[in-house]
């Protein structure tokens, strides 16, 4: 005998394929994450800033803020350390439009074209990230979608 009311099997897979029937999710019922729905008393809505026909820089769901990857503006001819710089400005700038800052980061995602170059992007990082609140961090050498960017940056932080 099973104590479940309803399916776990989620509405958009084929149940007949774990041997029962499609058991219909009662009108009303909204999984928790799906926009609109209220978790714990609360409405979780998605946020989309500087939304464009590919992609957002900066997506806010809940209590929780997504950054796109960052470059630099500009990057022609510009060093690490400067690229670095003007990427952690935008981000500055992309946290606070979301109501938070960089002492509430979470994880960073960091792309470099160049790990002879990685000391210099550690030294701005260094530099702007606030003590005591370090986010877990990733560093990948990797090719840009232009030889002219030689870093990238992403961020997930709280609000």
């Amino acid at each position: 005998m099973s104590c479940a009311r309803f399916s776990r099997t989620p509405s958009n897979v084929d149940s007949s394929l774990n041997g029962s029937p499609p058991t219909p999710v009662p009108k009303g019922i909204k999984h928790r994450y799906e926009a609109g729905s209220k978790f714990m008393g609360r409405r979780m809505s998605i946020e989309r800033h500087d939304a464009g026909p590919r992609m957002s820089k900066a997506v806010v769901h809940g209590n929780t803020v997504y950054l796109a990857g960052i470059v630099a503006d500009a990057p022609k001819g510009k060093s690490t350390g400067d690229q670095t710089k003007d990427i952690l400005r935008q981000i500055d700038g992309f946290l606070a439009k979301a109501g938070t800052d960089k002492s509430k980061l979470l994880s960073a995602n960091i792309w470099i074209t160049d790990m002879a170059n990685f000391a210099e992007m550690n030294a701005v990082w260094d530099s702007w990230v606030a003590a005591g609140n370090t986010p877990a961090r990733a560093t990948v050498e990797a090719k840009l979608a232009s030889p002219d960017y030689k870093v990238e940056i992403m961020v997930v932080a709280a609000k």
